[in-house]
């Protein structure tokens, strides 16, 4: 795993999840969606910025016909959500009789979830479920079924492998935890 520490902007962290273990839980999962979703066309709707890297991977995994849109969200300031969603590029795809796929970064405090969901179900869907890469069932705030977990993690504040603090830490193959 890369470094034994690395420090971004004033905050130390230390290795947490290997790139070969983020590899196995995404590979798990995708074969899990690709056995739930066989012979019918989901619509992946990728949450973007911090979902990118886990939904490359999921998708070159995925077996079946799917389509990839992406929408981005957000609801972070520094290391703590805001609790404020603001939809910043929406959705534009028909999705009514769809089977909608949320492919999501983290779910942590769920406002993300919570905010898109409702939007989501007015248009029409014929299911929408979320995939996320880590959970946090400890840091919950709202009631949201997460059916489509690659791996769950304490209450701890994480980078790398898509995931941020203040815009740095996105590109690491490994994921680190705040020490």
């Amino acid at each position: 795993m890369g470094h034994p520490h690395i420090t971004i902007h004033n905050k130390e962290f230390r290795p947490y999840i290997s790139a070969a273990q983020l590899d196995e839980v995404v590979a798990a999962l995708a074969a899990r969606l690709s056995a739930d979703y066989a012979g019918q066309k989901p619509l992946f709707v990728v949450v973007l910025t911090g979902g990118f890297m886990f939904a490359a991977d999921l998708l070159k995994r995925f077996v079946g016909e799917c389509e990839i849109v992406f929408i981005r969200v957000a609801s972070y300031d520094g290391t703590g959500s805001t609790g404020v969603v603001q939809e910043i590029l929406g959705l534009r795809e028909e999705v009514q009789d769809r089977h909608l796929i949320i492919v999501e970064d983290i779910v942590d405090t769920g406002t993300t979830m919570h905010h898109l969901m409702p939007t989501l179900l007015e248009k029409g869907p014929a299911s929408v479920e979320i995939a996320a890469l880590f959970f946090k069932p400890a840091s919950l705030k709202h009631e949201l079924t997460v059916r489509y977990v690659a791996k769950e993690i304490p209450n701890d504040f994480v980078v790398g492998y898509g995931l941020d603090y203040d815009g740095l830490g996105r590109n690491l193959p490994d994921v680190y935890v705040a020490v």
